[in-house]
């Protein structure tokens, strides 16, 4: 063999390992290992409050990528990275998963949490088999969402509406169990809850 082959080689070798240090390193940077699955228990979740919002919900990132969950919540479209976590109340939980975890989902898993002051206890979590406070399905109200928003709905997106205000979402979340201070309620969330309340024993036949 030449020495100017073996030349040749020796950069293609050096340029592959250094391909291969960036893209490590680039992961790295934001917290993620190549390898790395999403492993979701109770210690996962914490008072909603201090996540990220955006807009009217809550985002975060379970593998520490925040700032890409951020990127594609502000701008309000495109694919969620894996380990995102997107909230509108503190019992119902979206998490993104690897590719290939579920297609009929786009990769996330719903969640409904038991929550109090003490933490929070995972009560349902899976696909098709989810519901939230209204007994209104997860899976069927995400599904309709257009494409391009990767299972999230927002006014206009495609999703059936909800008979819950802005209002009511934000009741909900400041007076998350898990958060300081969320005893204090106001009088203006006191009376949102209390309207929430009687929607949801309408739409599920409480009493």
């Amino acid at each position: 063999m030449s020495k100017l082959t073996k030349s040749f080689k020796r950069k293609l070798v050096l340029t592959a390992a250094a391909t291969s240090a960036v893209v490590v390193a680039g992961l790295a940077s934001v917290g993620i290992a190549a390898d790395k699955k999403v492993v979701v228990t109770d210690d996962s979740f914490r008072c909603i409050l201090q996540m990220e919002k955006v807009r009217h919900f809550y985002v975060d990132n379970l593998l520490g990528n925040i700032s890409g969950t951020l990127s594609v919540a502000l701008k309000g479209s495109g694919d969620y990275p894996v380990g995102s976590v997107v909230q509108l109340m503190p019992n119902e939980v979206m998490v993104k998963h690897g590719k290939g975890f579920n297609d009929a989902t786009r990769d996330w898993e719903f969640f409904w949490i038991d929550v109090d002051k003490n933490g929070q206890k995972i009560f349902t979590r899976g696909f098709a088999e989810v519901n939230n406070r209204l007994g209104l399905n997860c899976f069927n109200c995400h599904v309709k969402a257009k494409p391009e928003f990767d299972f999230i709905c927002e006014t206009g997106r495609g999703c059936d509406p909800i008979p819950v205000t802005k209002e009511m979402f934000g009741a909900l979340q400041r007076t998350d169990p898990r958060c300081p201070g969320s005893e204090n309620v106001s009088a203006e969330d006191a009376e949102a809850l209390k309207q929430l309340g009687e929607i949801v024993k309408l739409l599920t036949g409480q009493k």
